[in-house]
């Protein structure tokens, strides 16, 4: 299949570039860097999501993985504008088999930056549009909200032992996931399912759905 992958030069998204060319796909990314792999398979373009003129032309796209984010000033831009263009630009049309928002858990709970956590908040909204415009194709439209990932994002909690202790203790299954197993459930949606789609996937390690219930010990 083809495959579109923004943010596609570290994390999450060069994981998933990964994952596809070892399934034999062909795939393509956008990323504001140098690309972080080299495969007779994969073409890598240098841009920046929000820049519609700096679009390629590429034969349709079957699977568009909007991976492409930041945690700053911009992230109203980047985050929800930028996938926004992306998506209507290569995501809309008959030949599309499957778009993937990556969104955040923090969409669920506020638990972040503010322009973060609504940027991704309104990733929910626009997966549900998607889904309900590329029905009429038989194609699927889903966001898979991820809690804590392993990756350079995240290093300043990472790398400091006594936040990564308070960060634990917020997660029941005491860990955080790989780029890798956050690729695989990436691979799965896009190419595997086929019912599923408008939906919202929360994949926290139950840190949004931790209740502690408190009560005098018998």
């Amino acid at each position: 299949m083809r495959i579109l992958i923004t943010g596609s030069s570290s994390g999450i998204g060069l994981a998933c570039v990964r994952q596809f060319l070892a399934e034999g796909h062909s795939v393509t990314g956008f990323d504001v860097k140098d690309a972080a792999i080299r495969h007779p398979q994969y073409r890598h373009y240098v841009l920046d999501i929000r820049d519609r003129a700096s679009y390629p032309d590429l034969e349709p796209t079957e699977i568009l993985i909007n991976n492409a984010g930041v945690q700053n000033a911009e992230d109203i831009d980047v985050n929800l504008k930028g996938t926004i263009a992306v998506t209507e630009h290569y995501g809309i049309h008959p030949g599309i088999i499957s778009v993937l928002m990556i969104g955040s858990a923090s969409a669920h709970t506020g638990s972040e930056f503010p322009e973060y956590a609504a940027s991704k908040g309104g990733l929910l909204s626009y997966t549900k549009n998607v889904a309900l415009r590329i029905a009429a194709y038989g194609a699927t439209c889903n966001s898979l909200d991820f809690g804590g990932v392993l990756t350079e994002l995240n290093r300043p909690v990472m790398e400091d032992p006594v936040l990564w202790e308070q960060v634990m203790a917020e997660v029941p299954l005491k860990r955080w996931m790989t780029a890798e197993e956050a690729a695989e459930w990436v691979c799965f949606m896009a190419v595997k399912n086929r019912f599923c789609t408008g939906q919202n996937i929360l994949i926290d390690g139950l840190e949004a759905g931790k209740a502690n219930f408190i009560w005098p010990e018998q």
